[in-house]
């Protein structure tokens, strides 16, 4: 599909930081006010899996890939049912749609999903003010909005809500419990705890030979135990993992009754407060994919897919003890840039986790052997419950 849209002049728009920073540049789909943490994902594709990531709910998402939109949408890279963002800044939106997969502009789904953006601003300028002054509070004021005046608008901004406290798992989550059938030889089944989850990711569990159990966020521990899956899988997401004391205390409740685990991104960053360790907020987060992380065990580097504005704090080197009696914990890998965590792993119970997404929507591939690991964690755990059964029959 190829197609232009037609030139037409566009209405004014800027974009106000909360340190009172401006830029004044042109409507980006469709206008008015909208407020949020301003963040930067450094990917040069995967636009559309950026944002329908249920993981950037709440935030104004800046692209520093100076050209946008000229692949266009299509219904299979949808990570899930709309787009997710709470704004969007572009430099050089494209006016052609050029792809055989193509069957809308990115202009028009912008529109449809009355996502507020702006266009025609110096992106690197506001990616360098992110990056000294850390992610702050934003808005873009289009419309009648832009006419506000500039204190009036930067009031405004400040009011906005912080991410910091802040829990989103339930403007994300599904509303009812869906499965989706394990589309190879079934292995058994695993709840998935729905945080933000994309569409990758169930896919990839159900290629794995899993009956997908989807389940909102706000289930109790004993409804998920009755489902009795044969694992547990905690899904990325956005907001602070230290505002989800209720999923820390059910995933240690399902810990303790031995069912193996897999989390990302805020599944990771949740295991780890289930351990004891802390988490932290990073000073502007990891959001791209082409984030370098090392494989401690292997002293693999791969190039990973980011979205992440939180962390675990916890020591990169040498073997911790749980806090919260789950044995002994690593770090699996961390990132090369910063040593920020990027995973844990259990020694004494069958859990571990990653802060990225080896679901590579969008990005690289090298993790992907990750879902792997999971499938054969749970493979030799069923094995191993099968002997001791046949044991206690003999």
């Amino acid at each position: 599909m190829t197609t232009t849209t037609p030139f037409s002049p566009q209405p004014p728009a800027v974009l106000v930081l909360e340190d009172g920073t401006r830029y004044e540049g042109d409507a980006y789909g469709a206008t008015g006010i909208t407020l949020g943490e301003v963040v930067f994902a450094t990917g040069m594709t995967g636009y559309q899996e950026t944002l329908t990531d249920p993981s950037y709910a709440g935030q104004i998402v800046l692209m520093t890939a100076p050209h946008i939109g000229n692949t266009g949408v299509n219904d299979i890279d949808k990570e899930s049912t709309k787009i997710w963002v709470a704004g969007f800044v572009v430099r050089d939106p494209s006016r052609v749609v050029s792809n055989f997969r193509a069957e809308r502009s990115l202009d028009n789904e912008l529109l449809t999903d009355r996502v507020i953006g702006i266009s025609g601003i110096d992106t690197r300028a506001v990616t360098r003010r992110i990056r000294s002054g850390g992610a702050m509070r934003a808005g873009i004021f289009s419309g009648d909005a832009f006419d506000l005046t500039a204190s009036e608008q930067l009031d405004k901004v400040r009011s906005g809500t912080q991410m910091t406290g802040l829990n989103l798992s339930a403007d994300v989550s599904t509303r009812e419990t869906y499965t989706v059938p394990a589309t190879s030889d079934r292995i058994g089944s695993v709840a998935v705890l729905d945080l933000g989850v994309k569409t990758s990711t169930v896919n990839y569990l159900a290629e794995r030979g899993f009956d997908v159990h989807v389940m909102p966020q706000d289930i109790s521990a004993q409804q998920l135990l009755d489902l009795a899956p044969d694992a547990l899988f905690y899904s990325n997401g956005p907001g602070d993992p230290g505002a989800s004391d209720r999923h820390v205390d059910m995933l240690r409740t399902v810990l303790r009754e031995g069912i193996p685990y897999f989390g990302i991104c805020f599944g990771n960053q949740l295991l780890g407060r289930a351990l004891g360790f802390g988490t932290y907020k990073l000073p502007f987060g990891h959001r791209g994919i082409n984030q370098p992380v090392l494989d401690t065990s292997t002293g693999r580097v791969e190039i990973t897919s980011h979205n992440h504005g939180f962390a675990v704090d916890a020591p990169i080197e040498g073997i911790s003890e749980s806090t919260e009696g789950f044995g002994r914990v690593e770090v699996s890998h961390y990132d090369l840039n910063d040593n920020v965590v990027e995973g844990l792993n259990c020694l004494d119970i069958p859990a571990f986790s990653v802060q990225y997404h080896p679901e590579s929507a969008a990005g690289p591939h090298d993790a992907m052997y990750l879902f792997d690991r999971f499938r054969d964690m749970v493979i030799a755990r069923n094995d191993h419950s099968d002997t001791n059964n046949a044991g206690d029959n003999n």
